[in-house]
């Protein structure tokens, strides 16, 4: 089987695209998804303007997308509009195996430049073109796909068009998105609708897969999955005693039945693959259309609204993924709304549980059509500049939390805190054993259980694989299917791979302009004698923080040191000053490593 070895680089202001080969120490340093997405991402000047043509906005695979067991994935990375960050966004359904299918040799697709008028890229036998299509524009994700029946498609919705920072890429009719952070924002600043993988999946491997999926299957995690997938995790947080509720004011919801995994098996028609030992999501009807809620969904848009009705819920997650609209973000923007005006910061009334103002308030930010909806735009960092309320709902580097309030698990907060596209619950889960054990860990193991978390996740997430293989794909099994694919590495050579991919992500954003005070906690979130919840400390915040940078081998500042940059090979990274602002190249090919 060849290697993957090359990228498709697309400049959509000069309508070009051409086929280049990806360094080779890139390939060995980084393998590929998120590792070689961010090599690439750190060419680009320091600076960029994440709406400004210049934005790098990738499409990137693995080595291994289209053959592992699970759900396959494909990573949309760019500079986020949202935090000005390093931006990584997973998205699973049909289109990652298919764009493997149509990009051949290629791990995926470079995107610069802007088209005057709205464009597809249409890719198919290794090749890519751009083709004008203005009669997109405008339609949802679901309208979007269903133009093109016989192919997948990954495309933004009116949220993107309309620049609202949180705007997905969605695929398969809005089932699933590249969620966070904005990437389905940059999209829409390229005047680019859509892409369209027109092959089927690559073939091969199916010894490997029926192995590890069997194995998969059988693990915890594949059962979990199986019975009830992520939306179990409202009863989690909710037993736990860490579901955000009502805008983070509780951490337990008394409606977390009414809209937890049992309502949704009664409301479900059937799941995404039917015939798959892990089945997918549960597809549901709304008002709003069929859908497949995940786990987000009833925790930000049911508990986090004061919402107790699983059909409504459903129907707020339906409009969300037909705009294209970050479900996290967008939920937490209404709950600042409805903290904003009890407090009497806006001049509108809202309150917890009125689903239909919800409703209306989020199809006002995707149209950015009133002063709210335009502020809430932006996110709630953006809305707190010009309203207040910075206490209301908790950001990290202006990323609105998800899932977990970290108020009940302390190594949560770290791992919200150290995130490196903001505040993510995907980078590091420890709440999922300290919420519901006695760990008794000390702040150095808590620093080493978060760090190693985060590590293998880059790793998975540059091979591509689903995070949620991790419990049966270690380095080893890692190893073994890269052997397959033509890679050669060992488990111990990959672990390290984790740990270089996530010490340049920080090397990006450090030269982007943040610094130890963006790992910080949120005022939402620190001890408030007068408030409604006992806070985080944070002095022993900035304690465990500390114990993190030592383990990383950070120095205190939070800058990696040169003895960690010698030591995994990355010392020699070149000037980021070798690409001009405009995005053009002061070199013909990328400085090597």
């Amino acid at each position: 089987m060849p290697i993957a070895d090359s990228i498709l680089r697309v400049d959509l202001s000069a309508g070009s695209v051409r086929s280049e080969r990806i360094p080779e120490e890139w390939l060995e340093n980084y393998i590929g998804g998120k590792g070689i997405g961010a090599r690439y991402l750190y060419e680009m000047a320091p600076g960029v303007d994440p709406t400004a043509p210049a934005n790098v906005l990738l499409f990137m695979l693995g080595p291994l997308t289209g053959f592992t067991p699970g759900d396959q994935r494909y990573a949309a990375i760019t500079k986020s509009p949202l935090t000005g960050a390093f931006l990584d966004s997973y998205s699973g359904g049909s289109f990652p195996a298919r764009l493997a299918g149509s990009l051949g040799p290629h791990l995926g697709i470079h995107i610069t430049g802007a088209a005057e008028k709205p464009v597809v890229l249409s890719v198919s036998d290794g090749e890519a073109t751009i083709e004008p299509d203005e009669e997109l524009w405008g339609l949802d994700a679901e309208a979007t796909c269903s133009r093109f029946p016989d192919s997948a498609v990954a495309c933004i919705g009116p949220a993107g068009e309309h620049g609202v920072q949180y705007a997905t890429i969605a695929s398969d009719s809005g089932e699933h998105h590249a969620g966070r952070g904005g990437a389905g924002t940059v999209m829409g600043t390229k005047s680019l609708k859509a892409v369209v993988a027109h092959d089927p999946a690559p073939d091969g491997l199916d010894d490997l897969r029926d192995r590890y999926g069997e194995t998969f299957a059988e693990s915890d995690t594949g059962q979990w999955l199986s019975a009830s997938d992520t939306l179990e995790t409202v009863d989690f947080a909710n037993e736990a005693g860490v579901l955000p509720t009502r805008g983070w004011q509780e951490r337990s919801f008394e409606g977390a039945d009414d809209i937890g995994i049992e309502r949704a098996r009664e409301a479900a028609t059937g799941r995404e693959r039917e015939d798959d030992p892990v089945p997918g999501g549960f597809r549901v009807d709304s008002d709003a259309g069929e859908s497949v809620p995940r786990g987000a969904t009833p925790i930000v848009l049911g508990a986090g609204l004061g919402i107790d009705d699983f059909d409504a819920v459903a129907t707020l997650g339906a409009v969300c993924d037909r705009l294209a609209m970050d479900v996290i973000t967008a939920g937490n923007a209404v709950a600042w709304a409805v903290r904003a005006s009890q407090r009497g910061l806006i001049d509108r009334e809202f309150s917890f549980g009125d689903e239909a103002a919800a409703r209306g308030l989020l199809e006002e930010i995707a149209s950015r059509s009133t002063p709210l909806g335009d502020a809430l735009a932006d996110g709630v960092s953006s809305a707190v500049d010009r309203f207040g309320g910075d206490d209301l709902i908790p950001t990290v580097k202006g990323m609105e939390l998800s899932s977990y309030d970290p108020r009940g698990a302390e190594t949560m907060a770290l791992a919200y805190a150290t995130s490196d596209r903001g505040g993510c619950h995907r980078r590091a889960r420890p709440v999922e054993t300290e919420a519901i054990t006695d760990t008794n860990w000390t702040t150095e193991e808590q620093a080493a259980v978060v760090a190693d978390e985060q590590d293998r996740r880059a790793l998975l997430w540059s091979l591509i694989a689903d995070d949620f293989l991790e419990e049966v794909f270690r380095p080893a099994v890692g190893a073994e299917w890269l052997s397959a694919v033509g890679y050669d590495r060992t488990g111990e050579e990959l672990a390290e791979t984790g740990e270089r991919i996530w010490t340049l992500v920080r090397l990006f954003n450090l030269r982007e302009g943040f610094e130890r005070a963006d790992d910080g906690l949120p005022a939402a979130l620190l001890d408030d004698p007068d408030g409604p919840d006992s806070g985080l400390d944070r002095e022993e915040f900035q304690t465990l923080l500390s114990r993190y940078y030592e383990h990383r081998e950070w120095d205190q500042t939070g800058r990696p040191t040169e003895a960690l940059l010698r030591r995994l090979g990355i010392d020699s990274l070149p000037d980021p000053g070798t690409r001009t602002v405009d995005g053009t190249d002061t070199q013909e090919t990328p400085t090597h490593d």
